[in-house]
């Protein structure tokens, strides 16, 4: 066994749980104490100020400067009584991570002495490096200049390590000339459209409601395995998946993990990182083991979704925090062990009015049905017009190996809504065209008034289906554990607000021709559910007849990134995306090249990794062994043990041939990607995809082979059942 395995193990074996004691008892008593929220603005701020604040955020009031100056002062003063020494603009750059450049609260003063000051213009924006994150060549490497701008909708959080402490702002960043070059600018921007375009839709059925709120749940699925094991795999460290390892006798087919016991050690890490998410205000309720061993899924309540997404990104970075501490090492890779699960972030999605209206909840009053039905059926049709787009968001070089694997939705964008509801949308696409006489009954004859009572258990779940209805919300199931919510969920809400806004068009045109509006209403949704049927699938969606069933409804199976990249280039994309303003015709393409030069340097990465480690430890181990074997042999036919020496020789035979086999692809595999590397950002990426990617099975095949065949003890590294089963 090498050293390096070997003292891996050992340090495993001999972990102990680590417990940490909550600040108090009731986590009501410290939830959100380092947050400046809600109730720090009234304590800190003026009256006045205070209420000013309230309107630019919740109005969209203009920010005067003695506003951001009182606003500062507060947040300094607040921070400044809890240990905080420096404050950051904290943002979310198109790296998937999140950035920082911490700067202390720090003027010079007279007699060389310092004081603390922290000014509006510090608070409003500050100027990171551009050209060193992904631009996509918008910022070149001498146009350095960004700008990083708050966001008042997000609060204002402090960052605890060890005894630092450090004042989080959240932001967006732009590029000196204006473009977004970060996740949440867009996002922000699909959020105010999809705000209009559903609140004038709800203008039909309640002239009181004046916001739309998108809403967020995200179920984050991760792996936990110990530190030093994970130090010990140099694939884990560099591509954050197993390039190579052979499946243990035992993984998950017993079906025993899922809703077990929680491991001891692993219950005092969610402990721990429960304390430090209620802490920040992120509201954790749910922990649970997933399917695969050593997977787990942690889940908050629902929220606005910037905000929500805001507190997902901050979950991802206290997680691999926390779990240090603990001696563990989070895995967010879509696939890091082949053979089980692997992980997702299921993006449960939904509409809430400001007046408290789910307007993703059925309810038993025919109106109400109404308005459901109308949202119900335009993201149905949203998620048909634009389902490659839709694919193309959830698209990296993670992801493409998890879509269509163990207990992941297919590359197939599709939408399940169960049994009655699709009953119900059968029975109005059937209805025919309804005369409404004066005095009849508008929901009888429309049918509405039909609906039985739909109840949020009355929908299954299909685990299957990349967006399902799941009672009262959307379960947007595709989206990478990885990945950045913002990217799919900026895509859905533009769709769907894009379509909101064509249904008033074509609702308002039939009201002016002189149909009664619930008429005009029912007869749209009524072909837009004729329109599209396509995109509904109930059935299992990881059989082959569903592929093929699939393929005969004319629906895309895109099954790899660079593909699926093309389709936010295509006219009917560029119309909903930069047609409502989300991106320029520049930040589009612009975005594109960065997912491709992303996907593409993963998988050069992973494909020098996979060469180096075959090249300097599995065939020099295999090697060290087949030596071995020949002196056996040797011996035996000195001994006249001919048999036995001819029993060893086909082993011999056989390691020499993977061997073979590991040395030729690893090299054929470097000249296809000294090819791909002459290329443009989209022909790399293909080649990569299509001319790279393919060695790695057929060299991880031969490599799990000599995982069977050398000792345990010559074993360069952990294996899958050291790996797994975390205690």
């Amino acid at each position: 066994m090498s050293k390096l395995r070997f003292i891996a193990l050992e340090q495993a074996a001999s972990r102990s749980i680590i417990d940490v004691e909550p600040p108090s008892k009731r986590v009501s008593d410290y939830y959100g104490i380092n947050v400046f929220g809600d109730e720090a603005m009234k304590r800190y701020l003026s009256s006045d100020m205070y209420k000013k604040l309230k309107a630019y955020v919740q109005k969209g009031e203009n920010l005067d400067e003695a506003l951001a100056d009182a606003v500062a002062a507060a947040m300094k003063t607040w921070a400044l009584e809890r240990g905080v020494t420096h404050y950051t603009h904290w943002f979310q750059p198109l790296t998937g991570a999140t950035a920082e450049k911490h700067d202390a609260f720090l003027e010079p003063a007279e007699n060389g002495k310092v004081i603390e000051k922290f000014k509006g213009s510090a608070l409003i924006k500050q100027e990171p490096d551009a050209s060193s994150f992904p631009s996509g060549g918008i910022r070149n490497t001498f146009e350095a200049r960004g700008y990083t701008a708050w966001d008042p909708t997000s609060p204002a959080f402090i960052i605890e390590n060890g005894s630092s402490k450090t004042l989080c702002i959240p932001t967006v960043f732009v590029a000196y000339t204006g473009e977004a070059l970060d996740y949440k600018t867009p996002l922000l921007k699909s959020l105010a459209l999809l705000d209009k375009a559903a609140t004038a839709v709800c203008e039909y059925f309640d002239k009181d409601v004046a916001h739309v709120y998108a809403t967020l749940g995200v179920e984050q699925e991760y792996f936990l395995i110990d530190r030093a094991l994970y130090l010990a795999r140099p694939d884990l460290v560099m591509a954050g998946r197993t390039l190579f390892g052979h499946a243990p006798a035992k993984g998950q087919q017993l079906e025993d993990h899922y809703f077990g016991s929680i491991p001891s050690r692993v219950r005092a890490f969610m402990q721990d990182l429960e304390i430090e998410a209620y802490k920040l205000g992120i509201p954790l309720r749910t922990r649970h083991n997933e399917v695969a061993p050593s997977q787990f899924e942690c889940a908050p309540v629902f929220e606005e979704m910037n905000l929500a997404n805001d507190h997902n990104q901050l979950l991802m970075d206290i997680m691999d925090k926390v779990a240090e501490r603990h001696n563990f090492k989070v895995l967010l890779h879509e696939k890091p062990f082949a053979g089980i699960n692997g992980s997702g972030k299921h993006s449960n999605w939904s509409l809430i009015t400001d007046t408290g209206v789910n307007l993703l909840q059925p309810t038993t009053k025919a109106k109400e049905n109404l308005q459901f039905l109308t949202f119900f059926v335009n993201i149905i049709k949203a998620v048909h017009d634009h389902a490659d787009l839709l694919r193309a968001s959830i698209a990296s070089a993670g992801n493409d190996f998890r879509l269509g694997a163990n207990e992941a939705p297919p590359a197939i964008m599709s939408v399940f809504i169960g049994q009655q509801l699709t009953e119900v949308l059968d029975e109005l696409e059937h209805n025919g065209n309804i005369k409404i006489d004066k005095g009849d009954n508008m929901y009888m004859k429309l049918g509405i008034d039909k609906i039985p009572p739909i109840l949020l258990d009355n929908t299954d779940r299909n685990r299957t289906s990349p967006f399902a209805f799941t009672g009262n919300k959307f379960e947007f199931r595709a989206v990478g554990a990885s990945a950045n919510c913002a990217s799919a969920l900026t895509v859905l809400n533009t769709i769907v607000a894009d379509q909101l806004k064509k249904f008033k068009i074509e609702v308002d045109a039939q009201i002016e021709a002189g149909k009664k509006k619930e008429v005009a209403i029912v007869d749209v949704l009524r072909e837009y559910i004729k329109q599209s049927k396509n995109i509904r699938f109930e059935g299992n969606g990881y059989s082959e007849e569903w592929v093929e069933e699939a393929a005969r409804r004319g629906l895309s199976n895109i099954k790899t990134t660079p593909h699926a990249l093309e389709a936010y280039l295509s006219k009917k994309s560029r119309q909903v995306l930069v047609g409502n303003g989300i991106f320029s015709e520049v930040e589009l393409e612009a975005r594109v090249d960065v997912m491709l030069h992303t996907y593409a340097q993963r998988i050069q990465i992973e494909s020098r990794a996979l060469g180096n480690f075959a090249r300097n430890q599995i065939i020099p181990a295999a090697l060290e062994y087949q030596n071995k074997l020949i002196d056996n042999a040797k011996g035996l036919k000195e001994l006249g043990l001919q048999e036995e020496a001819d029993n060893l020789k086909d082993l011999i035979q056989e390691i020499s041939h993977h061997i073979k086999v590991i040395k030729t692809k690893v090299d054929e595999m470097i000249e296809a990607r000294k090819e791909a590397n002459k290329l443009d950002t989209h022909h790399r990426a293909i080649a990569y995809c299509e001319k790279v990617k393919p060695f790695f099975d057929i060299i991880r095949y031969h490599i799990d082979k000599l995982e069977l065949v050398i000792p345990d003890d010559m074993w360069p590294f952990p294996k899958y059942r050291e790996l797994l089963f975390v205690k």
